[in-house]
């Protein structure tokens, strides 16, 4: 995915949904505050959003937009609306969020997680592409180790992943230096 084709899936989700603004927390979201960001890092062809003001019409974005929709196969992307929630994110999240809004936007807003805390929510699913998705921003100085170690801490987890998560940041970023 290119910025571009995230800035049009931005006017895209709120004009479905008939929202100004969307929370952008997909791996996408890097695009928001990297829009150069490294090829490795923009292979999905989903990103992940959901209204900001107006939750419940997360359904509208993903039936319009979403996978094998008619704007799937025109634009060979798609608008995975989800809830939120669904996102494992730590606290105080939306204070540092990036703010995308342009010409290209149609001045709709798209709310994307901030970096640290994307790697964050990444390895909260603790699944292999995401490990190597923050392996990548590590090892590309877009995120810092010892930052994304307070995110972690400051993330609802259970202690047994939260203690898995941290060891696999350690390691990873002395394996990178």
């Amino acid at each position: 995915m290119t910025r571009s084709q995230l800035e049009h899936a931005i006017r895209a989700a709120c004009t479905v949904s008939e929202e100004t603004e969307v929370w952008v927390f997909g791996s996408q979201a890097i695009l928001g505050e990297h829009p150069d960001a490294p090829e490795a890092l923009l292979r999905s062809i989903e990103v992940d959003v959901a209204p900001r003001n107006h939750p419940e019409r997360v359904i509208q974005i993903d039936g319009a937009l979403g996978e094998l929709s008619m704007f799937h196969q025109t634009h060979h992307f798609y608008v995975h609306g989800v809830p939120i929630e669904s996102a494992i994110l730590p606290a105080r999240w939306q204070d540092r969020t990036y703010r995308l809004q342009n010409a290209n936007t149609l001045s709709f807003i798209g709310w994307c997680v901030e970096g640290h805390d994307l790697a964050a929510s990444k390895l909260a699913a603790f699944r292999e592409k995401d490990r190597d998705f923050v392996r990548v921003l590590l090892a590309e100085g877009l995120i810092d180790a010892d930052v994304l170690l307070e995110r972690v801490d400051a993330t609802n987890l259970l202690p047994e992943l939260r203690e898995r998560i941290v060891r696999w940041i350690r390691l990873t970023a002395a394996e990178l230096e």
